[in-house]
């Protein structure tokens, strides 16, 4: 082989060469895993002598695993909470005898979160955390006392102090449960005109106006529930008048359309939670609903299942199922942002499970994937 010939095969075999190493190139990079960013899950606990307050996990939104990143905030038993639209702050109650309302902001790594105030909640063992839509203000529900708060904002995410406060009364016929009344949650209408707060201890859904300068008016009631039924968390309908709410001592949801002049609830209709001839006790706790509003999910504590609901157009509904949470005493739980994922915080057995979600039937499937903490009791993304 001459001279000029070496040169032209040894550049040929180069070429080859650099075309197999391009091609392989390409197919490594079209074969490579999708980079799946790691979503923020909030995680408040009962404080005891392993649980410390507020945790902070990374949620894989593909998988549906959970990574423990450990305690952001040190806080008595923020047994629920709420997070700012921008994530830079969280509002949480102390649940304890001589309430408080905390507030936090994370650090620039978001490692920590930073108390920011914390004062009175005014009342007994506050068990609900609520914003409203301008984040202007911030409510609050005492179970113990059976009172309400609500508190001004100071745009830093400070609470500040002197809330305005509405005091229930009444009873109604279960013991001891229903001795006395017992706020177990608030909520702000779409339109910020209305605070309701749902209220166990006498069965009624409690309306207090909002004027445009902030001010509560005087108490109504919006729905007198059935006795004994222990109505215990309010959510909406994502697109239409109606609401659903759930009743912890009755085991059950009843769905209401909304007057958005008045504020009133209209009946629609009430279902079980539970599955027909389930003799056991059992108590719901939350309750949510899908963005399309085609399903509906609520916790059953003793059942220890999720009860999974299809929702008419008219906001009538049906039981289709119950899932296994796979633990005991389901308090809280959370639809994962993209819809494919629901978690449960289990009290009892220490642990948090992470079902998938059938988009076509609202069904759910264990996906194994579950992480133990110390009583955790609120989930929030």
């Amino acid at each position: 082989m001459n001279h000029f010939t070496q040169k032209a095969f040894l550049g040929a075999i180069l070429l080859i060469s650099v075309s197999c190493n391009q091609k392989k190139s390409k197919n490594t990079m079209s074969q490579a895993p999708k980079k799946v960013e790691a979503q923020e899950l909030l995680v408040g606990t009962y404080t005891d002598a392993t649980s410390k307050g507020i945790y902070k996990m990374f949620f894989n939104s593909e998988t549906g695993e959970l990574e423990n990143k450990g305690l952001v905030a040190e806080a008595v038993s923020p047994s629920y909470f709420a997070i700012s639209k921008d994530r830079q702050y969280v509002y949480s109650v102390n649940e304890m005898e001589k309430g408080e309302v905390s507030s936090f902001k994370w650090n620039d790594d978001r490692t920590q979160l930073n108390l920011v105030s914390n004062v009175s909640s005014e009342g007994m063992h506050p068990c609900y955390a609520e914003l409203n839509s301008d984040e202007s203000m911030f409510a609050t529900a005492n179970y113990s006392s059976g009172n309400i708060a609500v508190y001004n904002l100071d745009g830093k995410g400070g609470i500040q102090e002197h809330p305005q406060t509405g005091q229930h009364t009444g009873k109604s016929i279960v013991v001891p449960n229903q001795e006395a009344p017992h706020a177990h949650c608030v909520k702000f209408s779409k339109d910020n005109n209305f605070l309701y707060a749902v209220d166990l201890g006498i069965d009624e859904i409690v309306l207090y106006p909002i004027d445009s300068q902030g001010k509560l008016d005087a108490k109504q009631t919006a729905l007198k529930l059935d006795a004994g039924d222990g109505p215990r968390h309010i959510i909406y309908h994502p697109t239409k008048d109606i609401a659903f709410i759930i009743n912890e001592l009755s085991s059950s949801v009843v769905s209401v359309k909304i007057n958005t002049e008045t504020g009133a609830f209209e009946k629609i209709d009430k279902k079980s939670t539970l599955p027909e001839g389930f003799k056991g006790k059992s108590f719901c706790a939350d309750i949510h609903i899908s963005s399309d509003g085609k399903f509906l999910y609520a916790s059953n504590r003793g059942h220890n299942t999720i009860g999974i609901f299809s929702v008419s157009e008219n906001g009538e509904l049906e039981l289709i199922g119950n899932e296994s949470v796979q633990g005991e005493w389901p308090r809280n739980f959370v639809i994962s942002p993209n819809e494919k994922f629901l978690l449960v915080a289990n009290k009892d057995t220490n642990n948090i499970t992470v079902f998938s979600i059938d988009a076509e039937t609202g069904l759910l499937t264990f996906t194994g994937n579950e992480i133990e903490l110390s009583k955790p009791i609120c989930l929030k993304f």
